[in-house]
C-alpha cells in the first residue's frame, strides 16, 4: 500500500501508538523489532478503514429444510430440536416469525406451529364453546300467565 492509497491521520498515528504502547508495556519486544512491530500495526489499522464490507456469512441449517415439518412437530433451524410450537423458541433468541423466515429464506406460509398440535388445540377450544357467537337471551317477563 503506497502513501497516496491512504491518508495519515493524527488520529490513525494516536490509535497505532496506543495499541504498540500497550502491547510493549505487556511484553517484552527486542528492539530491532519495534520498526516492524508499529508498522504491522499501522498496515492493520489502515486496512480496517479501507476493508470492503464482508461477504454475509452462508447458513448451514442442521437439518435439511424439508425435513422440518412433520405432522408432530417442527424442527428448529436455529439449534436442530423438535418443538410443537416456534413462536416461544423464537422470542427467547430474539426472533420474530418473519424474521425467522427470512434469515432461513423460507417461504411466507410456512408453519409456525405442527399440524397435529394446531388440531388438537382447535378440538380443545371448540369443545369449551370457543368461536361460537353467544346465543342471545331474551329477557323473561315478570307477569305470570
Amino acid at each position: 500500500m503506497s502513501s497516496a492509497d491512504h491518508v495519515e491521520t493524527p488520529q490513525m498515528i494516536g490509535l497505532v501508538s496506543d495499541i504498540v504502547s500497550a502491547y510493549v508495556s505487556n511484553n517484552s519486544v527486542p528492539v530491532g523489532e519495534l520498526s516492524s512491530l508499529i508498522r504491522s500495526v499501522h498496515e492493520a489499522v489502515a486496512r480496517l478503514g479501507s476493508a470492503t464490507p464482508a461477504e454475509p456469512e452462508r447458513l448451514t441449517p442442521p437439518v435439511p429444510i424439508k425435513k422440518t415439518v412433520t405432522p408432530d412437530y417442527l424442527i428448529s433451524l436455529e439449534d436442530g430440536r423438535r418443538y410443537r410450537t416456534l413462536k416461544r423458541h423464537l422470542a427467547g433468541r430474539g426472533l420474530t416469525p418473519e424474521a425467522y423466515r427470512q434469515k432461513w429464506g423460507l417461504p411466507p406460509d410456512y408453519p409456525m406451529v405442527a399440524a397435529n398440535y394446531a388440531a388438537q388445540r382447535s378440538e380443545l377450544a371448540k369443545s369449551i364453546g370457543l368461536g361460537q357467537k353467544p346465543v342471545v337471551r331474551r329477557p323473561r317477563s315478570n307477569q305470570a300467565a
